[in-house]
This record gives structure tokens, sequence and C-alpha cells, in this order.
């Protein structure tokens, strides 16, 4: 089972009635990586990019975790706790809601490309907030079911 399968499954208790999830990713705060290197230099750096989207996300209504799981939904995008993602589907479980915003409230999510993985730049209310996702990650397939679901919200 795939994590974004896993994430389908588990968010529901988690969701409004008759909500579902339509793709979902695994992602942290742009800076996180950094600020796991070695290296108290480094390490401070993405320390600060860290706070900075969190403070920028706080600003946007939308609150950041880590280890967490962005979704969207049929009518809301939202950001989930997980368990630690270990590999080949290990962990990566759903804990609780963190927070949401509704779908008409995000203006765009977009994809940048990252040495090993891919920058999500949701855009909320006109605030940016940055989040690293893994190469594996199907960003783009978070990207077409918003795009998708936001065209049937604001139809």
């Amino acid at each position: 089972m795939s994590y974004e399968d896993k994430i389908k499954e588990q968010a529901e208790p988690f969701l409004d009635p008759g909500e579902r999830v339509l793709a979902a990713i695994i992602a942290q705060p742009r800076g996180t990586t950094t600020a796991l290197s070695a290296g108290m230099a480094v390490s401070a750096i993405g320390g600060r990019k860290v706070r900075a989207q969190r403070q920028l996300a706080d600003s946007a209504g939308l609150q950041l975790t880590r280890p967490m799981a962005l979704a969207v939904t049929d009518s809301r995008l939202v950001v989930l706790a997980i368990t630690p993602p270990i590999a080949l589907g290990k962990g990566g479980d759903v804990k609780r809601l963190v927070s949401a915003v509704p779908l008409v409230a995000v203006e765009s999510i977009e994809i940048k490309r990252l040495l090993v993985g891919k920058v999500v730049v949701v855009t909320v209310a006109g605030t940016q907030v940055k989040l690293e996702a893994g190469a594996g990650a199907d960003a783009k397939g978070l990207v077409a079911a918003f795009e998708r679901a936001a065209g049937v919200v604001t139809s």
C-alpha cells in the first residue's frame, strides 16, 4: 500500500461527513532537511527557514507539523499529523487533523524541482508557504486534484 493510499484510508475519521481525500503527499516545512543536516551553521540556517515557513503558514490559517501529510479533499486543503515514514509503506500513519483551509481560499499549489525531491509552494490568501516533498511524492497528482476540485468549488 502506498503512503497516499494509506493517508486516504486513514484520514477518513478526521474529515467532515462525506468528505474524501482526493490526493495526498508526505511533506515538511521548507528547510527541514537542511535543519537536520550535520553542521551547526547549516542546521541553524535550516531552522530559520522552517520557523519562517511555519509563521507564514500560521498567518494563512494553516499549521505545519513534522512529519505531516498535505491532502486535497473535495472541499479543503488539510494538514494531517502522521507517524514518521520509514520505507516501503511502513510508518506514515495518520494521527490527527492539524489544520485545514477551504479550497476557495487556496489560490494555487505549484511544484518546483529540488536537487532530490520537490518544493511545493502553496498560496493561501496571498501568502506563499513552501514545503519539501520527497522525490517519490506524487506532487503533480496533488496539483491536478487541487485544480479539478477547485474548479468544481468555484464553478
